[in-house]
């Protein structure tokens, strides 16, 4: 494994862990009617624990894999995932409405994942748009699949907020 590959995977899988989980975790604090300063707090308590867990699980698969980077994977990858969290909180700072600093939080979204994959393609000659629109409906295919399971287990259970 080459240090530009290990380099450029380990943001990725930083970023779109982030973008995921806390694309999510936002969402459904904001649909739960949460005031901003509790999804600030949550979201920032929540970014920095998986950030490090992102880092070390990363570091430690690398670390199997004979990586001679795998510090340096693992770094990267916990630190993508920190960088990413602070984007999608930062609507919630300085927006007082939930709802429009979701809005925003949503199309800072789109920004990275539109810039990540521009950057890559760059890197390694690929196709743009291939790259950007599959990693867009993944993550919003996995955005939707664990809104749906929230939405599920809150009637199965009865938790109402």
């Amino acid at each position: 494994m080459t240090r530009k590959y290990t380099a450029a995977a380990a943001i990725v899988l930083g970023m779109h862990d982030a973008l995921v989980s806390t694309i999510g975790m936002i969402g459904g604090l904001t649909f739960a009617d949460i005031d901003r300063y509790t999804i600030i707090l949550s979201v920032v308590i929540a970014s920095v624990a998986a950030g490090l867990s992102m880092g070390v699980s990363n570091y430690l698969a690398e670390k199997t894999n004979n990586n001679s980077n795998a510090l340096r994977a693992g770094t990267i990858t916990g630190a993508a995932f920190v960088t990413t969290c602070v984007f999608l909180v930062m609507p919630f700072f300085i927006i007082p409405n939930t709802y429009h600093a979701l809005g925003m939080s949503l199309a800072l979204t789109v920004l990275i994942i539109l810039g990540c994959n521009l950057c890559i393609c760059k890197l390694y000659g690929r196709n743009f748009w291939h790259h950007a629109i599959e990693m867009l409906a993944i993550c919003m295919g996995v955005s939707i699949i664990s809104f749906l399971i929230g939405e599920a287990a809150k009637y199965t259970l009865g938790v109402y907020i």
